[in-house]
């Protein structure tokens, strides 16, 4: 594979294991759902707009989904201090429980997948989880900005 190629393969593998794992686990909620708690549970509170440009969906589409989650107590939404025309989203306390439990169930379903890795893969595999979860929190903190 030549280096053009790597990135755009790991996109890829990552949404097919993310797909298969929900799959596996028999988990219905939408990929975006759990998207969305992730990116609460590492930036703390944040505004729809911010929410919805993150997450790649329209404004609408993300209070819909914003909605469902305020029903199951995943997330609550607030007056933003700094603006009081805005509202800014948080993760509950069971939203947090629910991303963890989610993560656990994935861990556990997606193990047998990686069971015959020899430790140089799994030492190979962790460099890569470091390397993309550097560059992924540089995005995320460059695109505060913008």
């Amino acid at each position: 594979m030549n280096r053009a190629e790597i990135i755009p393969s790991i996109v890829l593998s990552g949404y097919a294991l993310g797909r298969i794992a929900a799959q596996d686990a028999g988990n219905e909620a939408p990929a975006a759902q759990w998207r969305v708690l992730n990116l609460l549970e590492q930036q703390g509170g944040t505004r729809v707009g911010a929410l919805a440009a993150a997450a790649r969906t329209t404004q609408p589409g993300m209070t819909r989904l914003l909605g469902t989650l305020e029903r199951d107590d995943l997330i609550v939404r607030e007056q933003d201090p700094a603006d009081s025309r805005a509202v800014v989203v948080r993760i509950t306390e069971r939203g947090s429980a629910a991303l963890a439990a989610w993560r656990a169930e994935f861990r556990e379903v997606l193990a047998p997948r990686f069971a015959d890795l020899d430790t140089e893969e799994w030492k190979t595999l962790e460099r890569a989880a470091a390397i993309l979860a550097a560059h992924t929190a540089l995005a995320d903190r460059k695109g505060e900005h913008e």
